[in-house]
């Protein structure tokens, strides 16, 4: 388990009306970014918004700025984000190249916003983009008072709007107003707001395994199987599934679906993504806490099968119902905050929640029986016609034996 840190700083209008935040790269809870490696920092940072943390509790109703090198600026990591939700700001020691322009010029017109960071200057190396992008950004730091009227008027015959950045007192704030700036972002209005959680450790190698399986154009039904043996994979994949698209139309019941929603192409780029941030280091042994959760999915699904053999879909649900009953022990959080970032049916939802209905049920029988509670599990049975002590012991057998698997991976 490892816990994770964003950094958020607010960004005004001229009424000081909240209309975005940056989002910032921070290794820890100081203030400082320790950015060792740009494209490493961006790409935690769009994981921990979109998918750790839950971009509703980043964001709200707001836009995110996410800092972007030239790296991932041509990647098609970038297209996994959703156009209404970020400024992709372009950071101000990027080399502005003709490929550079032409790629700003295809973001801007699939419906993406661009940002401008650290302009010093109006000069030749920067014009080309001035056409694309929405807003610019000024530091003020950089910047002596008197420079910022000529900067302001060299900018005033593209249609952009002005950010003044690092607004540091109320002096500033007054006198960037009274130049004509459109929006604001500094400790004047307020610091960057640390915010922190919990990341469940994602194996490279399952990672490699999955990103092979994606590119060698895999059926989804060897994808999905992948999946099942990653808890941790299937926890992300139902968050990004909900903030990538601005929530599916549907509710998710099956790792399938949610594959699905996502589509192949999107799934690739997400690894991708995910690889950035999985911890070199990172051990490759998978936890016991992990191999229950894929335990008690496989055997829900056993007993999901044994209950309606012809019902897929149920044993889907079953699947993901086990799979996703460690959720709040893995993260360290409470199911329920958890389970807001995911959009499950309420079958599902409701089974893990209050162990309610027929999937809850079945839930508490592989609890009593992980708790050698034999007398629970002997009075559960009985109102279970179509499962025996024995069919039970047998389907937990083989379950177990389909979670062992996870070690061989690894070895």
């Amino acid at each position: 388990m490892q816990e994770i840190f964003l950094g958020r700083q607010p960004i005004l209008d001229r009424n000081h009306d909240l209309v975005a935040y940056e989002l910032l790269f921070r290794s820890d809870q100081t203030m400082q970014a320790g950015v060792t490696d740009t494209v490493s920092a961006s790409a935690s940072v769009i994981v921990n918004a979109y998918a750790e943390l839950g971009i509703q509790n980043m964001l709200g109703k707001q836009r995110g700025f996410i800092n972007v090198d030239a790296e991932l600026l041509m990647s098609d990591m970038l297209h996994l984000l959703p156009k209404s939700k970020v400024v992709l700001e372009l950071l101000g020691t990027m080399e502005i190249n003709p490929e550079v322009v032409r790629r700003c010029a295809e973001l801007r017109s699939m419906g993406y916003q661009l940002a401008l960071d650290d302009i010093g200057e109006v000069n030749d190396r920067i014009k080309p983009l001035l056409p694309l992008v929405n807003v610019v950004k000024v530091d003020l730091l950089q910047l002596a008072a008197n420079m910022l009227p000529d900067i302001i008027n060299s900018l005033k015959p593209w249609p952009l709007l002005l950010l003044a950045k690092k607004v540091d007192s109320v002096e500033q704030a007054r006198s960037c107003m009274k130049l004509g700036f459109d929006l604001f972002q500094g400790y004047h209005f307020a610091c960057p707001q640390i915010i922190s959680g919990k990341r469940i450790d994602l194996s490279r190698v399952g990672l490699m395994r999955l990103l092979g399986l994606i590119m060698q154009d895999a059926e989804a039904a060897d994808i999905e199987e992948e999946f099942r043996h990653h808890p941790n994979m299937t926890y992300n994949l139902m968050c990004i599934v909900n903030s990538v698209a601005s929530g599916p139309p549907h509710k998710i019941g099956s790792l399938r679906q949610g594959i699905v929603v996502l589509g192949r192409k999107q799934l690739q780029r997400w690894v991708l993504l995910l690889l950035y941030t999985a911890g070199r280091g990172s051990s490759q042994l998978v936890s016991p806490l992990m191999q229950m959760a894929a335990t008690r999915g496989k055997l829900m699904e056993l007993i999901a099968i044994a209950d309606r053999p012809y019902d897929r879909d149920y044993h889907e649900r079953a699947f993901m119902t086990g799979i996703l009953s460690l959720l709040d022990t893995l993260l360290s959080a409470p199911l329920l905050e958890i389970l807001d970032q995911l959009n499950l049916l309420d079958e599902v939802k409701v089974a893990l929640l209050a162990r309610d209905g027929r999937l809850g049920q079945l839930l508490t029988l592989l609890e009593k029986k992980e708790g050698n509670d034999s007398k629970a599990v002997s009075s559960m049975l009985t109102g279970l016609s179509f499962l025996s002590l024995g069919e039970l012991i047998t389907a937990e057998l083989e379950a177990i034996c389909w979670a062992n698997g996870l070690d061989e991976i690894y070895h």
